[in-house]
């Protein structure tokens, strides 16, 4: 099989020339509640009537192993199946390159405000008259963040802000040594208090909504927009440097990380990208990739979603339950969702590749993904 844009992929080439698109248009609530409906039909499936190559698969094939390629099966490997070679990372999501002797990459966003990365992960230094404001410690690389401050200053760490919880992102705080003032939104404290790592220290100061750090000449205006990737998850704000600083939302120039990186509210997560692009900034820090970001990059990724939640709407309604499900597994109830489910997934796919496939790196990577944890949203949130 030739490949398609440096990816190898493992069903025959014409399936990409022959994808099943859908008009972008907004999903309604009838929509949604039809999609809700079809959904709640698979229990039914017994009467659906299976295709030919379902109906003639013995009872002794070996149960539980792959199947047999359905129509309009998307040539984007699905979860679980190994890619020969993923396409490549398109120029617009590249950034400059690490000095592989250091790990890490300095990058001066003005007034004395930095963004360190090692072009995965991202965190910010502050520096100011008497010390230096350290915003997250990704274990990644929190080693060299003393390195990186010797690079701009000899003044110590006196703050530590958290984004929000998670290791990835915080879990070198303790590696930072001294006793900083950590600061952290109240449910970031709270999750923190039961994960009981010693790694990631509790905060010592914390805020409901809103809290101002001014330290020296500098400011920075911490504020909560409520739980979209996970509770306490915030908004870090330079005024004076025109830079916003959030984690885990937005993913300049690449897919979000798989199931819209995790978020525990999707519908939130995409109304948190609304104020986003709402909001008067500069530069956008989003906590990973090897770049900073744009008003345009979210432009794009708020486009990006729409496109996703369209794709999964009409998918779901346009979908047939039971078809191609073997007539054997008809007594099977989680079985028919799971054959319904995944050929929603496949259209929604289907529907997203010619468009986006080359316009966000990693999109074979997570596409599935995105349309698994948008069509379970749909149905249920």
């Amino acid at each position: 099989m030739p490949p398609i844009d440096g990816y190898t992929h493992r069903v025959p080439v014409d399936r990409v020339t022959h994808l099943t698109l859908v008009n972008h248009m907004s999903p309604s609530v009838g929509i949604v509640a039809r999609a809700i409906a079809l959904g709640a039909a698979v229990t039914n499936f017994g009467a659906c009537v299976a295709d030919t190559k379902a109906a003639s698969r013995e009872e002794g094939s070996v149960q539980g192993a792959a199947g047999e390629p359905y129509p309009q099966m998307p040539a984007i490997a699905p979860i679980g199946e190994r890619t020969g070679k993923y396409i490549d990372v398109p120029a617009s999501a590249r950034g400059p390159a690490i000095d592989p002797a250091k790990g890490y990459r300095l990058q001066d966003l003005g007034s004395g405000l930095y963004m360190l990365t090692d072009n995965a992960y991202q965190s910010m230094l502050l520096v100011y008259d008497k010390g230096v404001v350290v915003i997250d410690a990704p274990p990644s690389y929190s080693a060299h963040i003393p390195q990186a401050i010797a690079e701009v200053t000899t003044k110590p760490i006196t703050h530590v802000v958290y984004s929000h919880s998670h290791i990835d992102h915080i879990g070198g705080a303790k590696g930072l040594g001294g006793r900083p003032i950590i600061i952290a939104q109240e449910e970031t404290a709270r999750l923190l208090t039961r994960a009981a790592d010693p790694n990631r220290p509790l905060p010592t100061v914390t805020f409901a909504d809103r809290y101002t750090l001014r330290v020296g000449g500098q400011v920075l205006e911490l504020s909560y927009h409520g739980n979209a990737h996970e509770p306490g998850n915030i908004f870090i704000s330079a005024p004076a440097q025109r830079v916003l600083m959030v984690v885990d939302v937005v993913f300049p120039g690449w897919m979000p990380w798989r199931r819209f990186a995790l978020a525990q509210d999707i519908p939130a997560y995409f109304g948190q990208v609304e104020e986003i692009r709402k909001l008067d900034w500069d530069t956008l820090v989003g906590g990973h990739v090897a770049r900073t970001g744009t008003h345009a990059d979210v432009d794009v990724q708020a486009e990006f979603i729409g496109d996703v939640k369209q794709a999964a709407a009409t998918a779901l309604v346009s979908t047939k339950p039971g078809v191609t499900l073997n007539p054997l597994d008809s007594a099977n109830p989680w079985a028919g969702f799971d054959n319904y489910i995944d050929r929603v997934a496949g259209q929604c796919v289907n529907t997203l590749t010619p468009k986006w496939s080359t316009r966000l790196a990693g999109f074979d990577v997570y596409v599935w993904d995105q349309c698994y944890a948008m069509e379970q949203s749909l149905r249920i949130e």
